[in-house]
């Protein structure tokens, strides 16, 4: 799992400040075994109270981390975020490398995420995924998103859209970004 400097995240990073933004991407604890309270809390303490003009983008994993922190905290003074990108989300996974890869996964795919209360606070947000994603479960994941996001892209042949999948620049998100704070 590539951390805070991995795949297009640097270029990413790199790209919105150069038109002026302010960008966290947090380096977060146990990456090789990343249990959800301890993301979620690493988010919400590098976050801390976010508002309109608080943008997320995730990955993988990280999508699981925003969704879940969007859906676990309950924000007194916001009524919505900016709005989210979520790049190779998911829901559900199979293909596992290993038994490990299986049960870390485990808490992340059966504790529930209760969208309707994540939509309240998320008015915007894109999915960029692949159709063949080695962790398979496209449909799924597509349709499970569907029911929060607005827009979802579909990237042919991108696999994870990782480094090893030839991404270390990713001008969709950033593309998508700049419509979503447009809007």
């Amino acid at each position: 799992m590539a951390g805070a400097d991995g795949d297009w995240r640097p270029w990413l990073k790199s790209e919105l400040e150069k038109l002026g933004h302010e960008v966290l991407v947090p380096e977060m604890p146990d990456i090789d075994t990343p249990i959800i309270e301890k993301w979620v809390g690493k988010l919400a303490e590098v976050v801390g109270v976010p508002d309109k003009d608080t943008y997320f983008v995730g990955h993988s994993i990280g999508c699981q981390t925003i969704l879940r922190y969007l859906d676990s905290h309950r924000f007194k003074t916001l009524e919505t975020i900016g709005g989210a990108v979520f790049v190779a989300g998911w829901f559900n996974l199979k293909n596992f490398e290993d038994e490990e890869t299986k049960e870390i996964a485990r808490p992340w795919i059966e504790t529930p995420i209760i969208r309707d209360r994540v939509k309240t606070v998320l008015p915007k947000s894109t999915l960029i995924i692949s159709e063949n994603d080695p962790y398979d479960c496209f449909e799924e994941n597509k349709a499970k998103f569907a029911q929060i996001m607005t827009k979802g892209i579909v990237m042919p042949n991108a696999g994870h859209i990782t480094a090893e999948d030839g991404f270390t620049k990713l001008p969709e998100a950033l593309s998508e970004l700049k419509s979503l704070m447009k809007k």
